[in-house]
């Protein structure tokens, strides 16, 4: 019997790909400088990014001053454009995500989040809609972890006092998080209603796993045999 469902954030209950893009392209452009130039140390920089040692703040003044471009303007220009996109996805929620949440809540089933982001996604994911809904939230930036560590989704387990056979993992599949959850026990689905044909997005479904066509799908999945 399922007792909990752990939820991944982007991808599976919200999208990027609903909103304005700023990606590394897009910030290397507004600094004036050669992509390949910026990830030179913003791709380097992924999983500090990610476990908490460093900052949007921080690493957007590194690469300026790497590239002699620094000034206070286009500092603020760059993380503020790329702080405002962060908090536009959430203002384009798939229509099933938040009558899920609440209905897995009123059957009684724990609702757990593991989400591997960044410094700037923090507050807009603790600010939003959809943070109230989870007994326990675990985001790798605090954690010091991320996905696939198999401690960041044990600790999510533990927290939430069930067993991993008891838990439902929905993510869209990206960090290897399915294939940690299953190896740990817990019943793997794949979140596939944000995936669109033809756009940038660089998961697709992936073969072995259950997909969900839409959110209120996982109800179903709560309830039957995997």
């Amino acid at each position: 019997m399922i007792k909990a469902v752990i939820f991944d954030m982007f991808e599976t209950l919200i999208t990027h790909y609903e909103s304005p893009l700023y990606f590394g392209e897009h910030m290397a452009e507004d600094m004036g400088i050669p992509e390949e130039k910026f990830r030179e140390i913003w791709d380097l920089s992924g999983d500090d990014r990610t476990v908490g040692k460093i900052s949007l703040e921080e690493i957007v003044r590194q690469i300026l001053e790497a590239n002699q471009l620094f000034s206070e303007e286009l500092f603020s220009k760059v993380v503020d454009k790329r702080k405002s996109v962060k908090k536009d996805c959430f203002r384009h929620i798939h229509k099933e995500i938040v009558p899920m949440l609440e209905a897995l809540k009123k059957e009684g089933i724990k609702l757990g989040l593991i989400t591997n982001c960044f410094s700037e996604e923090v507050e807009v994911i603790r600010d939003s809609v959809l943070f109230p809904y989870f007994d326990v939230p675990l985001l790798s930036y605090e954690e010091g972890m991320q996905k696939p560590d198999k401690r960041i989704f044990i600790n999510c387990v533990n927290r939430l006092e069930v067993q991993p056979e008891e838990c439902l993992y929905v993510g869209d599949g990206g960090s290897l998080e399915l294939e940690t959850a299953s190896e740990l026990g817990m019943q793997p689905l794949q979140a596939v209603w944000y995936l669109k044909e033809g756009s940038r997005q660089r998961l697709r479904r992936k073969a072995g796993f259950i997909q969900a066509e839409n959110p209120l799908d996982v109800l179903e999945y709560c309830r039957i045999e995997m």
